[in-house]
């Protein structure tokens, strides 16, 4: 009886703090910096968006109370995180936001979403402040590189359950973790590395295979930003159009979008020059470069490192001329990426030279080195299936900047390890057609991956992936729109299409409207 009672006793929920009594909650290497009510509207952050993180409109937004904190894990950590919490109308669910690029900043715009649609929600620096782009904070600091990694993140969400439950006397009904990029690496690390922190886990995009992407990064700029074998940004144009026209048309629909790219068999050396070089053709060492691009890196004895780019995103504002070829030479964003992280985390030489990467070698380096803290490959995710938790992974056809063949690797040796069955008792896949890196592109953009507003699930994997964890409602299809505005739905809607769980693909039944979702049906490829 007594056993009984004391755990009827630990149960029962807490009495409800207020907001500014937050400030004297004592939790585990971690100091309360503010804890404050915000007015309804009077939010405005210091600072702009990072890139990967959307603007907001904070006049919109509801009272909530705002929790500032630092964690400390090791003596040279200092993560900074912030809970928001809704002063009223809590929806009782949890959701912890990523970070893009090397992180270094908080992303406002998502609590701003979650915490106006009911949400509490967390989000952190990742241990340090800086450009997302800029890696030097990691030059001889292991301990905030395994912050970045994987620690930050952990903690966080641990830290925010424990003010949640402090605010409302309550711990949240259901914990959701959403992010791209990065941040698809940093939600596949928590499915892997620390299953009981979520319940449901929206991976977009991810830079999963840390060490191989920026490995492949590292040898395509070798290339990409030499002097004979560059391909100026003002040749995508002729690229993207010889490759829609090889194509676009294989799915019986003309759109701008190739609609299963793996099936594309699109050979460069159409795109030669017959005479002079032309912004409308490529010189022999450019046909070259661009075959390498689509292929991937390789080890010198032919293994793959990572998956090459399929063809059909070459053109567009997140397109190759952001992330691949950059306007000039050095100017890329994976020219950043890969240079930063060679050069601050893999050999800490803040002047490391990129001509000087070997494949092979320095590869291995990298992996020999940074693999387990960085790389979220494993693919036994027994203890979070054994939990009841639910996977989404989704990726735009068209990302310049990470192979969407990468997501597909991954959730195929998830199947291998733990069987298709039981892999698809928990996981599904979604590739966008024509979308570019998170969102953007020619393709229809918008299916609730950067919103948790209301929404039909059929509408949004935000809440598909809640009607998972909390009906058991196995989302068969996503229906994304392409706005005539960008993300602005009153702008009209251009385009619907459905998005279908791995391998299925859309296709077009042969009436109605080729930009009608409607049109369209799931069905297993050719």
């Amino acid at each position: 009886m007594r056993m009984v009672l004391c755990g009827m006793l630990l149960a029962a929920p807490l009495t409800a703090a207020t907001c500014d009594s937050l400030g004297a909650l004592k939790l585990a290497n971690t100091r309360i910096t503010a804890a404050q009510v915000v007015a309804a509207g009077a939010f405005a952050p210091a600072a702009a968006p990072q890139i990967g993180q959307a603007p907001a409109d904070y006049k919109k937004l509801p009272a909530f109370c705002r929790v500032q904190g630092v964690i400390q894990p090791s003596a040279d950590s200092h993560i900074e995180f912030e809970v928001w919490l809704p002063a009223s109308g809590w929806n009782g669910r949890y959701e912890g936001l990523g970070n893009g690029g090397f992180a270094g900043s908080i992303d406002y715009g998502g609590l701003a979403d979650s915490v106006a649609n009911g949400y509490a929600v967390s989000a952190t620096d990742t241990g340090h402040q800086g450009n997302p782009i800029d890696a030097r904070w990691a030059l001889g600091h292991p301990e905030k590189v395994t912050d970045f990694a994987y620690r930050a993140i952990h903690e966080t969400a641990g830290q925010a359950k424990a003010v949640i439950r402090a605010f409302y006397g309550n711990a949240p009904r259901h914990a959701y973790f959403s992010s791209c990029s990065n941040g698809g690496r940093e939600a596949l690390m928590e499915a892997q590395r620390y299953p009981a922190d979520y319940d449901g886990i929206l991976a977009g995009a991810p830079a999963n295979y840390w060490t191989h992407l920026l490995a492949s990064a590292s040898a395509e700029i070798q290339f990409l930003n030499n002097p004979a074998t560059l391909i100026p940004a003002a040749k995508l144009p002729a690229i993207q159009a010889a490759t829609l026209a090889a194509c676009d048309a294989q799915d019986g629909v003309k759109d701008g979008i190739i609609n299963d790219p793996p099936r594309c068999r699109f050979d460069p050396s159409v795109l030669l020059c017959k005479g002079g070089d032309a912004a409308s053709c490529l010189t022999a060492p450019q046909v070259a470069s661009l075959q390498k691009i689509y292929d991937g890196a390789h080890e010198s004895g032919g293994k793959p490192i990572f998956p090459g780019r399929v063809p059909g995103g070459e053109l567009g504002p997140n397109g190759w001329g952001t992330w691949v070829t950059g306007p000039a030479p050095g100017t890329s964003l994976m020219f950043g990426f890969g240079t930063g992280f060679f050069g601050n985390m893999v050999f800490e030489n803040a002047a490391w030279d990129y001509r000087t990467f070997q494949t092979d070698r320095d590869t291995k380096v990298a992996d020999d080195k940074l693999a387990r803290t960085l790389n979220a490959t494993d693919p036994d995710l027994t203890r979070f299936r054994g939990r009841g938790g639910k996977l989404i992974v989704y990726h735009g056809w068209n990302d310049p900047a990470i192979s969407p063949l990468n997501s597909i690797d991954y959730v195929r040796s998830v199947q291998a390890k733990m069987g298709g069955q039981q892999t698809n008792g928990f996981v599904r896949l979604f590739l966008a057609p024509g979308v570019a890196h998170c969102a953007q592109g020619p393709g229809p953009d918008n299916f609730g991956q950067n919103t948790v507003a209301p929404a039909p699930p059929q509408h949004s994997i935000s809440k598909a992936l809640e009607d998972w964890v909390e009906k058991g409602t196995k989302p068969d299809k996503i229906i994304a729109t392409k706005y005539k505005s960008d993300t602005d739905p009153s702008s009209g809607v251009a385009r619907t299409r459905p998005l279908c769980p791995y391998p299925q693909v859309a296709r077009y039944g042969g009436s109605g409207s080729t930009d009608d979702a409607a049109s369209f049906a799931c069905v297993a490829p050719r």
